[in-house]
């Protein structure tokens, strides 16, 4: 079974693994509102699909995502608090679905993830990476903060690790992503398919119903918990997105120039 839209790929293959390919290779495959809503319908179809068993969330092209795409972000930049407010909390929902899947989830990283792309990477179940590939959490770089993506970042980094990688924005490789516990798996160059199919295999040996019960109730989320979590950081993001300092950041960035705290 296949499918496909202008910004993502799904297949279903024989044996129920399901796969969703972000499709936009010349733009780093940065998300806008559209492409979240359709990665999100994605996510909810397989949600009560008997015959997914297991869904990887892959990407085309050299980055596997460059987190929120300029045009978006032009957008933003004249948004109101409420219209902020309400496009993040449309990601919010989006990030809590995927991470309540109840199907074990992989992420295939094949090349850098920042910002959002590193809160994808979070909310799987497992992350397996290529050695080359970069990682970020850069919003602080702009003005402005990760914050939908925060209670991911810190269930799978921790607070200290999330903190000090939010507050400076510091690129980090794969290996130190498995050091800090958002990588479980670094393949080598040229071999990401081959560590997916591997996992996959072991998946597919096991309950699916055990698996789904294992991802609720022993580590988990509660859904009244990440909706509480993701109104509030809705409200965060969309606060300091209409800033004076969130607005001076997104209009440097998209101007091309330094933000006016930089004074070097």
């Amino acid at each position: 079974m296949t499918g496909q839209t202008k910004n993502i790929l799904r297949d279903i293959d024989h044996r129920g693994v399901a796969t969703i390919t972000l499709n936009r290779p010349e733009f780093h495959n940065a998300f806008d509102d559209i492409l979240l809503a359709e990665l999100h319908q994605a996510i909810k179809s397989f949600a009560d699909n008997r015959k997914v068993k297991v869904v990887v969330l892959a990407a085309n092209g050299k980055s596997f995502c460059a987190g929120a795409d300029l045009g978006w972000m032009q957008r933003m930049a004249g948004y109101s608090e409420a219209e902020n407010y309400n496009d993040a909390r449309a990601m919010a929902e989006f990030y809590a679905d995927l991470a309540m899947l109840p199907k074990p989830t992989i992420c295939a990283v094949q090349g850098a993830a920042f910002g959002g792309g590193v809160g994808l990477v979070a909310a799987c179940d497992i992350a397996v990476a290529v050695e080359l590939a970069r990682f970020a959490i850069s919003e602080v770089k702009v003005g402005i903060i990760p914050a939908v993506i925060s209670p991911y970042l810190e269930r799978a980094l921790g607070p200290r690790n999330t903190r000090y990688l939010a507050l400076t924005g510091d690129t980090f490789s794969t290996i130190k992503a498995q050091a800090l516990g958002l990588v479980q798996v670094v393949a080598e160059n040229g071999k990401l398919q081959a560590e997916i199919d591997r996992l996959t295999a072991m998946l597919l040996t096991n309950g699916p119903e055990a698996m789904a019960a294992v991802k609720k109730r022993i580590c988990g989320w509660q859904r009244d918990d990440l909706r509480a979590v993701g109104n509030e950081t809705a409200r965060a993001i969309a606060e300091i997105r209409v800033s004076a300092e969130g607005r001076e950041g997104l209009t440097a960035f998209l101007a091309k120039r330094k933000p006016s705290w930089r004074s070097e």
